[in-house]
């Protein structure tokens, strides 16, 4: 309790105070190792008086000066492990060398040759051995916190190289966990000891959950690939216990990992498969000293768009949305990075201009193309709500459809080079009217890059499926229910969705408009679909939690299955026809789409536009039927 009781007033210091006395402590250590040198080179304990000053001074003279410049007092010792260890036998190394050539090669007069060799020995020893007692005692103390706490989880590291070491430091320090051990796919490493804790087999952990008491995982392996990453994953939610990881490697490049870096495991980590390099010619080619418009910039997508953008240092680049705080947010964030490049000397000069509005207002959309003279517009303002749509179809087809074509004719109007829509898969074959409308928007496009008219302008629209953490996407709305207790809402036990992150989507966006011939439909391979009851099963088992079900009525969380919504189909298509071509990019395809003619379709939406506002939702449906191929409500 005594010593507990110091080393917490020892811990109170100002830092400078803590500097001064380890200074002072490796001054005394200096001259112990000269005194207990001559005792060993001599045999006789002599007094301290009666050895020469030079042989004190010296050591002194040498020894502080090294440590100093090899940063020893910076360093925190209740912190300190092998690195610090290895820094002190550095400096001490280089100590040694310089106080025997002076003792030991040139010698002194009264001083034994040896004491030259010997004194650097001990008091790499002495100093070492300091700073290895400081760690134990001051970390153990640390604002009287004992680690070894039974209150703390007990977690397993997956991963004993770098960032696995990083992050045990981290979660020592920060006293929310107690590491009891790694796991690693290296057989090296197998069944050895990394500071103290035992290095085990990934196939041992069902029985390690048992035998160390283990309630989490921390994956420490940002470099492994997805496709190795969920077969750990497998692993451990068979063990039953909860898991968390850190981000991919380039964040990890922009410092030491802290507790803070650890996340809560996505659907992203559930893929399957591995990103695809973006490049880096297609993602300049529109943009790069450009002046780009982005519609929707603070959704989802369009806000993701903005960020790739900015990295391409466009010349200016134009944010257009309707949603003030939405607008206000994406601005500021972008700003801020703005500011962040101007110091790494990134930024050259970029222009940023929010503009709020509606690609409804036409006046609004000609006074912003005709005064800015965008190069490329990338089109992602949308309401894309299947239920809200559903009960709001007269606003869903003016925004989606109308909206649109306003903007698109402005384009031409003011002859902007690339116009890029952002399409669903939901407009392949759709059974509500959000797929409809965005079905009939891509129609617009081609109509227009396939008709008479004089233009500039290239279309081309881009589509794809569900973005992870989108609004409205199931992994928010499946985490919030897990850490409610549940139930966890599914529409129907066979509901499958592709999914794709929000930065990959944006970048294959990108990638595919700068690709545009005209008129183009481009496809972004998802990868496999994911069954959403499979989904939610996941996320329950890799919180270390149970599913509640017939089988295991003691289970945590109960999945709910609610019955499909208005609108909702049980599987999304990325294709209505067959056969789709293969581009220069491996996840990018093109199809072959039909439209209609533009005098034709131009006919048939001013005569839906004359009834949109009317309440005769059925006649609005029949036309709808008779402009989109395959479009067939949904009856329940």
């Amino acid at each position: 309790m005594v010593l507990r009781a110091v080393a917490t007033q020892t811990l109170s210091l100002p830092r400078l105070a803590k500097r001064f006395i380890a200074f002072i402590l490796d001054a005394c250590l200096c001259i112990l190792a000269v005194w207990v040198a001559y005792y060993l080179r001599i045999g006789v304990l002599t007094p301290l008086s009666e050895i020469p000053i030079f042989a004190l001074v010296a050591a002194l003279g040498l020894a502080l000066p090294v440590f100093i410049f090899f940063g020893l007092y910076r360093a925190i010792f209740r912190y300190s492990g092998w690195a610090a260890l290895m820094t002190v036998a550095k400096a001490c190394v280089i100590y040694g060398i310089a106080y025997a050539t002076i003792f030991t090669a040139y010698g002194f007069i009264g001083v034994p040759r040896t004491v030259g060799i010997i004194q650097p020995m001990l008091l790499l020893i002495f100093v070492g051995s300091l700073r290895a007692f400081a760690r134990f005692w001051l970390g153990n103390s640390g604002n009287g916190k004992q680690l070894a706490s039974v209150n703390l989880p007990r977690v397993l590291i997956y991963g004993a190289g770098a960032a696995g070491r990083q992050l045990a430091g981290a979660m020592r320090n920060s006293n929310q966990v107690q590491v009891v051990g790694y796991l690693d796919d290296d057989p090296h490493l197998q069944g050895g000891v990394l500071n103290g804790l035992g290095i085990f087999k990934a196939e041992e952990l069902s029985s390690l959950v048992n035998s160390l008491k283990v309630s989490d995982v921390l994956l420490a392996i940002p470099s492994v690939s997805r496709s190795r990453r969920n077969e750990i994953l497998a692993l451990v939610s068979e063990a039953k216990v909860s898991v968390r990881t850190l981000p991919d490697l380039s964040d990890l490049a922009k410092g030491k990992i802290t507790a803070s870096d650890l996340r809560e495991l996505d659907v992203e980590d559930l893929l399957g498969r591995d990103p695809v390099s973006p490049n880096p010619k297609l993602l300049q080619q529109n943009i790069s000293n450009e002046v780009v418009l982005v519609t929707g910039a603070g959704g989802s997508i369009g806000s993701e768009l903005c960020r790739q953008i900015i990295r391409q240092n466009p010349k200016t680049l134009v944010l257009f949305e309707q949603s003030e705080f939405a607008l206000y947010s994406i601005h500021q964030e972008l700003l801020a990075k703005l500011e962040s490049m101007t110091l790494s000397g990134l930024n050259h000069s970029i222009g940023l201009l929010p503009v709020l509005g509606s690609i409804q207002d036409e006046q609004l959309v000609d006074q912003v193309l005709g005064t800015n003279r965008p190069n490329t517009i990338f089109h992602a303002a949308a309401y894309k709500h299947v239920p809200l749509v559903e009960e709001n179809f007269a606003q869903g087809i003016q925004n989606n459809v109308y909206g649109t074509r306003i903007v698109a004719k402005a384009a031409m109007k003011f002859q902007v080079a690339n116009f890029v829509l952002i399409s669903t898969d939901k407009a392949v074959r759709p059974t509500n009217v959000m797929g409809a409308s965005k079905r009939l928007a891509e129609m617009v496009l081609q109509a227009l890059a396939n008709s008479d008219l004089s233009s500039k302008t290239t279309f081309s629209m881009v589509r794809f499926g569900n973005v992870l953490d989108s609004s409205g996407s199931v992994v928010p709305l499946f985490r919030k229910q897990i850490k409610n207790g549940g139930p966890i809402t599914v529409t129907h036990p066979e509901v499958t969705r592709y999914f794709m992150t929000i930065p990959e989507a944006a970048t294959l966006v990108i990638q595919a408009g700068a690709m545009a011939k005209g008129g183009d439909v481009f496809v972004l391979d998802m990868g496999e679909p994911v069954k959403i009851m499979d989904l939610a099963r996941h996320m329950i088992e890799l919180s270390g939690l149970e599913v509640r079900c017939i089988d295991n009525p003691e289970g945590d969380i109960e999945i709910e299955v609610t019955g499909l919504r208005p609108g909702e189909k049980l599987y999304e298509e990325l294709l209505i026809g067959e056969n789709p071509h293969p581009t220069d990019h491996q996840r990018i395809m093109k199809a072959n789409e039909h439209f209609l003619p533009l005098p034709f379709l131009e006919q048939k939406l001013e005569a839906l536009g004359q009834i949109l506002h009317s309440c005769h939702t059925g006649e609005i449906r029949t036309r709808l039927q008779e402009l989109v191929d395959g479009y067939v409500p949904a009856t329940h």
